[in-house]
């Protein structure tokens, strides 16, 4: 009620006689965004993290929760969340514990979760995002991250049957996932639109599949967000009620939500509706949020430190050595294509978005080819040919060495574009040497300006009537004389080449 009361006040003080017209609304957003790290074993046992193999077959008395059984942290979930702190900048608490989260719902077998409180691994971080706005310049934003914590998953619940007034008649729990180790990444409210949020949310994703920590699958839940929206009149006014939209997980749909949302806030205050605290669903096919329940604070969940587990201390050490196997991150990449190789902004989004991609790209350009005419290629061509069969860059039969020397028989004339795209197809399936295969087939252009020379005297003889009309006007002509010329050499004449001398001879 706080927030309508406010925005009523600003409205009046807008409409008064003399009165400063009222703030334009501004939107402020925070996601916490899960991550399943990628270990073999769940977080605090051996049993499997496999997906999608039948349901409740990855669970033990651990998992459960059954009188008895000790829970032991997994070393690699330690390396994993502290490697992924590390790159999000934030700082690795000296020491850190676990606590008990109560929460009794079907699908937390032990009516508890086991997570971190007031205690994380780690706070205080930051990343840097490319925001590109319809109809805006490409701007960077960075975004403050409050902390990263440890904790694990819980099961997933499945509604089935159906009815056409009550929809699902029963529900059915796969403890599978339950146990699975998470990261929780916890922004601060730095965001202002949807498209701030899900540019965010891609670049958490993109960052923790570089580390390797994990592999970002939205589709299996491997990484999903919920989002925190509120309203406010202009950047000095204090925060309006949040409401959270649970399990977000694809980035057009953080996009859409978060969008819908800040509307549906704006047209209750300027109602005088209340927006109350609560949870609530996006709706794909409504393409709307709705309420799911009243949100829960803090003291709801009754938190007090796990007596199972003790205190986490990563020395100096250990976090030095980590640190060294970070790989260079997405924002690095972008920044020294863009500066140091002369890539334009989207070239080098579009490599770094995937490291495989990029990968392959840095292979080629040690391999001598020239970066820009690289990037081409391979955000083109090849890409189209990786995504069409599902491919990965590490497999492919065309090596980076074998693509630099391809460029390079372009840069040396040794071959025209046309006659590249030509061989690619096969070079794609099969490998092999662009070099070996020109020469074993005659391919290599026709540089030799007497030849050329011959051969367009040869079609300026055999069409004389345009020769003629060229020379009275007509000089789209020259197109026509260009084609007949590349028919005729097989597309192996020096395209340069072929047009100087194509000039001079039309002209008399």
């Amino acid at each position: 009620m706080a927030g309508a009361a406010q925005a009523a006040a600003v409205e009046q003080q807008g409409q008064a006689g003399g009165g400063t017209p009222p703030a334009a609304w501004e939107a402020v957003i925070g996601l916490e965004t899960h991550v399943q790290l990628g270990t073999a074993s769940k977080i605090f046992t051996n049993a499997s993290t496999a997906f999608g193999d039948d349901p409740n077959t990855h669970i033990d008395p651990v998992v459960c929760g059954l009188p008895g059984t000790l829970p032991v942290l997994n070393q690699k979930v330690l390396e994993y969340a502290v490697k992924a702190a590390m790159a999000l900048h934030l700082k690795i608490a000296e020491h850190s514990k676990f606590d008990r989260k109560q929460y009794f719902y079907p699908d937390l077998p032990k009516n508890y979760q086991i997570s971190q409180y007031d205690e994380p691994i780690a706070e205080d971080g930051w990343i840097e995002v490319e925001v590109a706005e319809k109809g805006k310049e490409t701007y960077l934003k960075r975004i403050g991250i409050e902390r990263l914590h440890m904790e694990e998953d819980a099961g997933k619940l499945v509604h089935a049957g159906s009815d056409r007034l009550a929809g699902s008649t029963h529900s059915l729990v796969d403890y599978n996932r339950a146990g699975v180790a998470l990261a929780e990444i916890v922004s601060k409210p730095d965001l202002r639109t949807g498209r701030e949020a899900a540019e965010y949310a891609s670049e958490i994703r993109r960052i923790m599949r570089y580390l390797g920590v994990s592999d970002g699958n939205m589709q299996e839940g491997s990484l999903r967000c919920d989002v925190n929206i509120s309203v406010r009149r202009g950047p000095e006014a204090p925060f309006g009620t949040k409401v959270e939209i649970k399990n977000m997980n694809s980035f057009s749909a953080i996009q859409k939500a978060c969008d819908y949302e800040i509307q549906r806030q704006i047209k209750a205050y300027e109602a005088g509706e209340p927006v109350v605290q609560e949870t609530r669903l996006w709706d794909e096919g409504k393409q709307l949020t709705k309420s799911m329940r009243s949100k829960e604070g803090s003291s709801d969940y009754r938190y007090f430190p796990d007596p199972d587990l003790g205190p986490i201390e990563v020395t100096a050490e250990q976090r030095e050595i980590w640190r060294s196997e970070l790989p260079e991150l997405p924002a690095a990449k972008r920044h020294r294509y863009a500066e140091q190789l002369g890539l334009s902004v989207y070239d080098a989004r579009v490599l770094t978005d995937e490291r495989p991609m990029a990968d392959y790209f840095e292979a080629v350009v040690a391999a001598g080819a020239d970066p820009k005419v690289a990037a081409n290629w391979i955000t083109g061509d090849i890409a189209a040919y990786v995504n069409a069969n599902r491919l990965d860059y590490a497999s492919l039969p065309l090596r980076p060495d074998q693509l630099a020397d391809m460029i390079e028989l372009i840069g040396n004339g040794t071959i025209s574009g046309k006659i590249a795209k030509e061989l690619l197809p096969e070079l794609l399936e099969q490998g092999g040497s662009p070099a070996a295969i020109v020469e074993a087939r005659g391919l290599g252009m026709i540089s030799d300006p007497a030849a050329i020379t011959a051969i367009v005297e040869e079609l300026l003889a055999a069409h004389p009537a345009e020769v003629e009309a060229f020379r009275a006007g007509k000089n789209k002509l020259q197109g026509f004389f260009v084609g007949q010329l590349m028919k005729k050499t097989g597309g192996k004449a020096d395209p340069k080449l072929a047009n100087r001398i194509l000039a001079e001879k039309l002209k008399g």
